[in-house]
Parts: C-alpha cells; structure tokens; sequence
C-alpha cells in the first residue's frame, strides 16, 4: 500500500541495542510498516526480542548467513525483501522518535526523499548536540549536505522514484553513496528541522574506531573522482558541484581532525566541520 513502510534493521552484535531501537518502531504514531531485521552474526534477534517482550507480527528476520560482513549486504537483503513503496533504515543501535514516520510519509508523495533533524548521543543515549534542527522545508540537492551534515541513514524515501543499493566495496559512507544514488531520482528533499533521529556514536564503529579519519579521507577522495568522472547521475543539474564543494571542505576537515581531538579529546566531528561549512557561502 502507498502509505505503508519497509524498515531495514542490519544487526550485528546488537543484543544489547537491539530492544531499544525496536521499541522506537512499535512507537510510532505511524503504524502501517513492516520491520526487516538481519543478523549478521548468526545471532536469533527473534528470541532476543521476545525475550524483551517484542514480538510483533509487522517484524520479519533475515540473515546474510555470515558473521560481520558489514552493514551494506545486510541493508541491501532487507531492501531486497522489501514489500512496500516507501524505505527507512534504522540501525540497531539508533532509535526513531514517535512521529518519524508519520511526519515524513505525509510530505512523501511530493516529495521523494525526506530527511529529518538528527540527535547526535553518546552510547548511554545522552545528548551531545543536535544537527539540523530548524525549520521545515525543501532543500535543493545541491544544498543537502550543508545542512544534513552528519550521517545520512536517517531518511525515509519513495522507491518508485529510485531505489538504489548500498555498495559493499566502500570502506565507510556507504550511506552518503546511497544517497548520492537516491538524488538520480530526485531535484530536492524536504526536511524535517524537528530531531526525529536518534544516532548513537559508538566509540567502535566504522566512522569512530581508531583509523577512522584516514577510511574516510580516502572514501571521500575516492567519491570526488566518482563525482568527477560522472559515476553519479544525479536529475539536478547542479547537484554533483554541490556535493562536490561539500566533500572537499569535509575532507579538509577530515586532514585537520586528528590534531584538533589531540587539544580536544572530546570534540565531534561534526563540531569541528560545522563551522568550515558554516563560511562556505554554499546552501540552500
């Protein structure tokens, strides 16, 4: 049915995450979905969760049948499964608020791809900042990344206007990739300012663990020549520019990252590239 959404939840070594985000689901004002959670550990989330008391007919369970083999092929099964016209992801170490879905299927029809205001936790789910809260409205392709600056599996989206893939080969931002996808089916997204999102940093995952800043300033220069050589079709003409722009200010922050958490243990990324796109004069 039109309004209803498939959610995809990649699962690896999420016993103890798994219930919380679950339970973010089962709260939604919106009710029409299904949720598609893949272990990629060998891992019986279906006996976890009803452990928990969990157990809704709306959950479907997967498996890749490998231990680790990374949130892309995991994603990409879910999406393949997938019955309905609509498409969230939702890490099982993240939560939605209560009226992510409903708010972001009512604007979904004009609309291809809705992103919402995120809130940036630490594991325990405190608070450390908000990204891109403000008001609601239509951002320009071009534009997107100047305001969502942060991680990108926070969308929901129409797979009638594209239906992309996650690219097991990039060794992180496979979200931003995807999104880059999305964008060949799409001039604009709208944006939701409420934080509707909750994204945990762990201190061990691909974008946090030691090394992290070098994966991701040889991903983003790998996605500069992708830009480049046209690998990305994208429907606005001015979309690749935009992204463009973006992926080089980020990368220049990624080159000064480390010596600015060497002063500043505890600074965030997103904290120490926010300012640099802040003076880019580039956005919506």
């Amino acid at each position: 049915m039109q309004g209803d959404v498939s959610i995809v939840m990649p699962a690896f070594r999420a016993q103890a995450t798994i219930a919380d985000a679950v339970q973010s689901v089962l709260a939604q004002t919106h009710t029409q979905w299904e949720l598609i959670v893949v272990a990629d550990d060998e891992a019986d989330y279906r006996a976890i969760l009803a452990a928990r008391g969990l157990d809704d007919p709306r959950i479907r369970y997967l498996a890749t049948g490998r231990t680790g083999s990374g949130s892309p092929p995991a994603r990409n099964i879910g999406l393949d499964a997938a019955r309905y016209r609509f498409s969230a992801i939702l890490d099982a170490d993240d939560r939605f608020h209560p009226e992510k879905l409903q708010r972001a299927v009512a604007v979904l029809s004009d609309y291809g791809i809705v992103s919402t205001a995120l809130t940036v936790t630490d594991p325990d789910h405190r608070p450390l900042r908000h990204v891109a809260a403000g008001e609601d409205r239509e951002l320009p392709a071009a534009g997107y990344k100047f305001v969502n600056f942060s991680m990108d599996s926070m969308l929901v989206y129409d797979r009638s206007r594209a239906d992309p893939r996650f690219d097991p080969g990039l060794p992180c931002l496979t979200d931003l990739d995807f999104l880059l996808k999305l964008f060949a089916g799409n001039r604009s997204c709208f944006h939701l300012g409420t934080p509707l999102h909750d994204y945990v940093k762990q201190p061990l995952s691909v974008s946090n663990k030691p090394g992290a800043s070098a994966r991701m300033a040889a991903t983003k220069r790998l996605m500069l020549e992708r830009l480049e050589a046209g690998f990305y079709s994208m429907a606005a003409p001015d979309a690749a520019s935009g992204f463009r722009r973006f992926l080089e200010i980020s990368l220049d922050a990624e080159q000064a990252y480390d010596a600015a958490r060497a002063a500043n243990p505890d600074l965030l990324f997103e904290d120490h590239l926010e300012p640099r796109l802040a003076t880019a004069n580039v956005g919506p």
